[in-house]
């Protein structure tokens, strides 16, 4: 099956991910940081909560005012020390980059989990499922589709229904997603009143393990009839125009001359010689759409990264930010090098190593 790759090839592979993963995460961990201007938040923060502390014990009240500068001014010391803020950013924002790329993250400023921790990896790893779940299911069928009328639309080049699928495509490539969840959520929630507003669960949820399955599947209907209706017709042109592309190869012809069936030409002669790059496709729209769902998931009230992503960035909570960003990229690295592997496994023309 994994004739032809080699382990240089492999080890070239991972040295690149992992180089522009350590890239990345560092420019997210100084942009996210402001060049140190979280860092004097965190500062001053720290300051604020040493003197409410000492001022709430009778004790540091009754020493003279000299000692209670003194002891004020230790205490604080000691803690922007214990975090690491008496040092210079350079050296921060690499302590901080380590910390990032082993997924200790640490404990958010603003945003707590629905269970009340503070723990960054817990608020992600909470909000994580629902945002996979939705925009996973939902490029998984849409990419089908469009493939599959994607076929349709190469059998007849110029064609009524080919042309009638450019024209779509052109018009839902040009809109937004999030303005069809609004027009859908004016449509079907607050004038047929088919689906809800939004949210993951009615509210009180219901109780038992298959009455809540099904009630969250119900939730992700409208935001996956959105992300299907703005995205297939763009893959069905994208399809189209590979199968064309091959269509027009020597061994088709000659496949075509041998007077097998035109399923099995398209199937066989077609269909898998344009797999790839298809696949690549799909595979980048799969993370651009865990990257993109921030307006959508506000739209809907999804409870995914996308909205925790949103809110973390209105109230300005850095540690949120970084690990929403760390997460993605471990997310592209793996979806990268997994494409790898399938990519020289569906074309047995990539000679790799």
């Amino acid at each position: 099956m994994f004739v032809g790759f080699s382990k240089k090839y492999f080890a070239k592979r991972i040295s690149l991910l992992a180089i522009t993963l350590i890239v990345a995460t560092y420019l997210t961990v100084v942009i996210a940081n402001g060049g140190g201007l979280v860092d004097q938040i965190l500062a001053s923060q720290i300051r604020f909560d040493v003197s409410s502390t000492l001022s709430r014990d009778p004790s540091f009240n009754r020493l003279p005012e000299e000692e209670r500068e003194k002891m004020l001014e230790q205490r604080i010391n000691l803690a922007i020390q214990a975090k690491g803020l008496d040092k210079p950013f350079i050296v921060r924002s690499f302590i901080y980059l380590v910390d990032a790329l082993t997924l200790r993250l640490g404990q958010a400023l603003v945003i707590k989990s629905n269970t009340g921790s503070r723990a960054v990896v817990d608020i992600i790893m909470e909000r994580l499922p629902a945002t996979v779940a939705l925009f996973t299911t939902a490029t998984i069928i849409y990419s089908v589709l469009g493939i599959l009328v994607g076929l349709v639309m190469a059998r007849k080049p110029g064609g009524l229904f080919d042309r009638f699928m450019t024209m779509l495509a052109v018009v839902t490539g040009v809109i937004p997603p999030w303005f069809f969840a609004i027009i859908f959520l004016l449509l079907f929630a607050f004038y047929i009143r088919l689906f809800p507003f939004g949210g993951f669960v009615s509210v009180p949820s219901p109780t038992d393990p298959l009455l809540y399955a099904l009630d969250v599947m119900y939730h992700m209907v409208l935001p996956l009839i959105t992300w299907i209706i703005a995205s297939f017709p763009f893959w069905a042109y994208i399809t189209r125009n590979i199968v064309i592309q091959t269509i027009g190869e020597d061994f088709v012809t000659m496949a075509k001359a041998k007077g097998l069936s035109e399923g099995m030409v398209l199937r066989k002669y077609v269909l898998r010689p344009s797999m790839p790059p298809i696949i690549t496709n799909v595979a980048l729209a799969l993370i651009a759409s865990w990257q993109g769902a921030i307006i959508t998931e506000v739209v809907f009230g999804w409870p995914g990264i996308g909205n925790l992503l949103n809110l973390a960035i209105l109230s300005t909570d850095a540690p949120v930010v970084i690990g929403a960003a760390v997460v993605y990229a471990y997310l592209l690295v793996a979806t990268v090098l997994i494409l790898d592997i399938i990519y020289g496994v569906l074309d047995p023309r990539v000679k790799v190593g």
